[in-house]
């Protein structure tokens, strides 16, 4: 018998490792092409690796004046639309979450159909109503169309952590004494936190790299760090000054997904939606 384990060999799943590799290929050549360009003064074909590598389109896209101005419009769009899509949304995901009222689930689902359509059409619509109102071309207008796409992470994420809250464990501490605000503080919000955090975190993420309605909307008054990049890409063939937005792009969510791993971790983060 232990001759016959000692043989024993466990087959090789080919066609999952086969899997994993075109996965690998498709996500991180690309990576690897832009990194590369980004830090290339001169590569020219047939040649596969760079003739000459250099900081020189570095010292020139830093050294703009609207890369900078971008990036500040990008930063403060995302921290204002991160806040207040937390203070819209945290208590309505709560209430959907632990109360029954009526039209809760068409309400609920409404926030995913919305999602189910051509997004650049709904933002036409939108953007018929904010020319009517003077939003377009403004901070406050391109602020509005981000909060709606924010609307489906930071209410359906939160609803599934207030739902996997340890219910025993409230019972419990209002059994001793401890009043509903003293509950949520002491005992709802500290299990549910990572998985919040987790919702606000890809908010700040993906409203950072919204492209579409800044465009849409706040052309061309309101550039953000994606929009300036297309218009480099359009109006420039040179490729190197592409490359560097994109690494600069990728610079926030590399430190909010360390940051996160780092607080929170992979472990908490499942709890939160009951794993």
């Amino acid at each position: 018998m232990s001759a016959a384990r000692l043989s024993y060999r466990p087959r090789l799943d080919w066609t999952g490792i086969a899997f994993a590799g075109l996965l690998t290929l498709f996500i991180a050549l690309p990576l690897i092409v832009v990194g590369t360009w980004a830090f290339t003064e001169v590569w020219r074909y047939p040649s596969v690796i760079p003739q000459k590598f250099g900081l020189r389109f570095w010292s020139l896209t830093l050294g703009r004046s609207d890369v900078w101005e971008a990036l500040f419009i990008s930063l403060r769009l995302t921290a204002t639309v991160t806040l207040a899509s937390m203070i819209i949304c945290l208590p309505a995901a709560y209430a959907f979450a632990r109360m029954k009222f009526p039209g809760r689930d068409v309400l609920f689902l409404s926030f995913l159909a919305s999602h189910a359509f051509p997004k650049f059409g709904l933002l036409v619509a939108i953007a018929a109503i904010f020319l009517k109102l003077n939003l377009i071309a403004t901070f406050w207008g391109v602020a509005l169309i981000q909060l709606v796409g924010t609307l489906m992470l930071m209410i359906w994420i939160p609803v599934a952590a207030f739902q996997n809250v340890d219910r025993r464990m409230e019972e419990a501490a209002r059994d001793a004494g401890a009043g509903p605000l003293r509950v949520f503080w002491s005992i709802t919000l500290p299990q549910a936190a990572p998985t919040i955090f987790a919702a606000v975190l890809l908010t700040f993420v993906s409203t950072f790299y919204e492209t579409e309605g800044a465009w849409l909307i706040g052309a061309p008054e309101i550039r953000t760090m994606p929009v300036l990049m297309i218009t480099f890409i359009n109006n420039q063939m040179v490729v190197q000054y592409g490359a560097v937005l994109s690494v600069m792009l990728w610079v926030p969510s590399f430190v909010a997904l360390m940051f996160a791993r780092k607080v929170i971790g992979t472990g908490a983060f499942a709890r939160g939606f009951g794993a």
